[in-house]
C-alpha cells in the first residue's frame, strides 16, 4: 500500500502527460487558403465550369458553406481574416494609405493580433505564401519599416508579395522571409518557367515537407494568399489552350448553363429570381476574339490555382499531414468589373523588343511593369489578347457579372455580388463522415475564421500582446457548424466599404449603395438575389437594423471617415498627426 501511494503522484503526472500528448496529437494543421478576385459560382463544386476537380474534391469529402461572407475587397478582407476583427478595428478600413483615422491607417494596426501570434503560444509552426497587402511598407529602396511584414506579425516563414498585385510572371516585392528577391535570381526556386501561382503552391508545398521533417511533432498553421484570379488576366498557353471555344456562346449561355448547375446543386431554390445581366449583352459586342479570350485566361488561372492546390494535397498525404489537417477555401471579394487596361489605346506587339533587357538580378518595382524581362513594352486597351506577359487586362464587368451568378453587383458593393463567396471546409479526422458533401446554409464571415482557428487549436486569445491591449475577436468559431450544430451568434454581421453598408440579422439583410444612399431590406431565405426591396412595408425593422449599424460602426472605427467629423471639423493633416503612436 505504501508503495502504492507513493506511486500515486507518478501516475497522475503520466495520466496528465499522456492527455497533453493525445491533445496536441488532435489538434488539426490549419491551411487557409484564399483566392483572388473571384466570383461565387466559379468554381464547379459552386456552379461553374471551370476545371476545379481539386477543390470539388475537398468539397465532396467536407463542408460547403453557402452563405461566407468577406468584406468587398482585398486588403480590408486580408486584415479581417488576419485578425479576427473587423478591418477598421485592424486599421484598414480601406485601402493601404492613411486617413488619419484608426480605421483607416492602412496598416495592421499594433491593437490586433494575427492568427499566427495567437497560435504561436499554443506550440503551432506559422508559415505564409502569397499576398500581404496590409501595410503601405512596400518600397524595396533604403531602410523601412518592417513591423507590418508577414515575419514581425507571428509567421515563421514567407514566401510571397508584400503588395496587392502585379504581374504573375515577374512579381513585383517578391520576398522570402524579410528579403527582396528576383524571382530569376532565387537560389532557391528555379521552375522552368516562373508563375506566381504555381509559385505560391510550390512554397507552400515545400514548407509542408520542411515543417514534417523538422518540426514533425508540432501542429502547423499555413495561410495560402493566392493571387489569382487578380488582374492581370496572365496565364499559360498550356492552361489557355483547355478552353479555347469554351466561351463562344458569350455571357448570357454561361450564366444560364451555371444557373442550371447551381439549381441541381442545391445552390440555388427556385423562388429565387436570378439579378440581371450587365455589362452589355454578347449580341452587341463587336469584338467577341478579345472577350472570349478574356475569360478563357481567367479560367485558365482558376484551373492553374487548382493545379496548385492539389499539388498541395499530393503533400500533406505523402508526408502523412493530410488526414489531420483543416483545409478552409474561401475567397476575397466577389468578381471584379474593374475595366483595368480596358480603356487605353489599343497597341499591337512589336515585332522585337524596343527596350533594355533587365539582368537577373533586378527587382520589379511597379504594380504595372513597364516592359517585360526581355526587353517588349507593356500593352494595354481593346482588343489586345491577355495571357503574355507584355499584357495587362482586366476581364471586364460583364464576366464578372457572370463569375458572380446569381447575385447583384461586385467586388467594392456590399450586396451579395460585392461579398458572398465559396467557403470550403474539409478535414477528414474532424468532420462526420455523414456531413461530407453537405451544404451549410449558416450565414458566417471572415471574423470567425481567428475564432475557428482559436478553438481547435486549443489556444488562448490574448487581452495583450507586446504590452500592447488587444482588442476582442469580433467573430464565432465554426466548429460546430462542421457538424451540423448551430452557432449561436449572438450579434449581426456587419459591413462597410467605401461608403456601401450592410447588416446581416438572421433571415433579413439591410443594405444601402455609398454613405447617402437609402436603405434596401431583403429577405434572404426568400429573396438572396436582392430583387425585392421590403424597407416600404418593414419601415419599423430598417429603423432596428440602421440603428444597430450606427451603433456597430461608431464602436467599429467605421465613422467618421466619408461621412465626416463631427461638428464639421476637418480630417487630421500629415503634420497634425506628427508623434503620435501609429497602428
Amino acid at each position: 500500500m505504501a508503495r502504492d501511494k507513493g506511486m500515486r503522484p507518478f501516475l497522475f503526472f503520466c495520466v496528465l502527460f499522456s492527455c497533453a500528448v493525445a491533445h496536441a496529437a488532435a489538434r488539426p494543421n490549419i491551411i487557409l487558403i484564399m483566392a483572388d478576385d473571384m466570383g461565387y459560382s466559379d468554381l464547379g463544386c459552386y456552379g461553374g465550369e471551370i476545371n476545379t476537380p481539386n477543390l470539388d474534391a475537398l468539397a465532396k469529402g467536407g463542408v460547403r458553406f453557402t452563405q461566407f461572407y468577406n468584406t468587398a475587397r482585398c486588403c480590408p478582407t486580408r486584415a479581417s481574416l488576419l485578425t479576427g476583427l473587423y478591418p477598421h478595428q485592424a486599421g484598414i478600413g480601406h485601402m493601404m494609405e492613411d486617413k488619419g483615422l484608426d480605421g483607416y491607417r492602412g496598416e495592421l494596426s499594433c491593437d490586433s493580433v494575427t492568427i499566427a501570434e495567437a497560435l504561436k503560444p499554443a506550440g503551432y509552426r506559422t508559415y505564409m505564401t502569397g499576398k500581404w497587402h496590409v501595410t503601405k511598407k512596400t518600397k524595396p529602396e533604403g531602410e523601412q519599416d518592417k513591423s507590418n511584414w508577414p515575419l514581425q506579425r507571428g509567421f515563421d516563414r514567407f514566401y510571397g508579395t508584400i503588395h496587392g498585385a502585379g504581374s504573375f510572371f515577374d512579381p513585383n516585392t517578391l520576398t522570402r522571409d524579410n528579403q527582396y528577391i528576383s524571382p530569376f535570381a532565387d537560389p532557391e526556386y528555379q521552375p522552368k518557367e516562373y508563375y506566381y501561382t504555381d509559385a505560391i503552391a510550390d512554397q507552400a508545398a515545400r514548407f509542408v515537407a520542411d515543417h514534417t521533417r523538422d518540426q514533425g511533432d508540432q501542429p502547423f498553421l499555413m495561410y495560402v494568399a493566392m493571387t489569382a484570379a487578380h488582374w492581370p488576366m496572365h496565364a499559360k498557353p498550356e492552361d489557355i489552350a483547355k478552353y479555347k471555344g469554351k466561351y463562344d456562346q458569350g455571357y448570357e449561355a454561361i450564366r444560364a448553363a451555371r444557373v442550371e448547375k447551381m439549381k441541381k446543386l442545391g445552390l440555388l431554390p427556385d423562388g429565387w429570381q436570378v439579378a440581371a445581366q450587365k455589362g452589355g449583352a454578347w449580341s452587341d459586342v463587336k469584338n467577341r476574339e478579345f472577350e472570349t479570350r478574356c475569360m478563357e485566361v481567367y479560367a485558365a488561372m482558376v484551373d492553374c490555382m487548382d493545379q496548385g492546390i492539389g499539388r498541395l494535397m499530393e503533400e500533406l498525404k505523402k508526408q502523412g499531414q493530410y488526414e489531420n489537417t483543416l483545409i478552409l477555401f474561401c475567397q476575397d471579394n466577389g468578381g471584379c468589373a474593374e475595366p483595368m487596361g480596358r480603356n487605353a489605346p489599343f497597341k499591337p506587339r512589336a515585332d522585337k523588343p524596343s527596350l533594355p533587357a533587365m539582368v537577373a538580378t533586378d527587382l520589379q518595382p511597379d504594380m504595372i511593369p513597364k516592359q517585360t524581362r526581355d526587353g517588349y513594352p507593356m500593352r494595354q486597351g481593346y482588343g489586345v489578347l491577355p495571357g503574355p506577359a507584355d499584357t495587362y487586362i482586366g476581364y471586364g464587368e460583364a464576366w464578372a457579372n457572370v463569375s458572380n451568378t446569381p447575385f447583384r453587383e461586385y467586388k467594392h458593393w456590399v450586396h451579395e455580388g460585392g461579398i458572398s463567396t465559396p467557403l470550403v471546409a474539409h478535414w477528414p479526422n474532424g468532420i462526420p463522415a455523414a456531413r461530407h458533401n453537405a451544404l451549410e446554409s449558416q450565414p458566417v464571415h471572415l471574423i470567425d475564421l481567428m475564432a475557428t482557428c482559436v478553438d481547435l487549436a486549443g489556444a488562448a486569445y490574448p487581452a495583450e500582446h507586446s504590452g500592447q491591449r488587444i482588442k476582442p475577436m469580433a467573430g464565432v468559431s465554426l466548429k460546430p457548424a462542421l457538424s451540423g450544430e448551430a452557432l449561436g451568434r449572438k450579434e449581426p454581421i456587419f459591413f462597410e466599404h467605401e461608403g456601401n453598408r450592410a447588416v446581416r440579422d438572421g433571415v433579413w439583410k439591410l443594405v444601402a449603395k455609398g454613405p447617402q444612399g437609402a436603405w434596401e431590406l431583403y429577405n434572404m431565405q426568400a429573396d438572396r438575389t436582392e430583387q425585392h426591396d421590403l424597407s416600404a412595408t418593414e419601415d419599423e425593422r430598417v429603423k432596428i437594423m440602421s440603428a444597430q449599424w450606427e451603433a456597430w460602426a461608431k464602436r467599429a472605427q467605421v465613422i467618421p471617415w466619408i461621412w465626416g467629423l463631427p461638428h464639421g471639423e476637418p480630417l487630421p493633416s500629415k503634420k497634425g498627426k506628427k508623434g503620435k503612436k501609429k497602428n
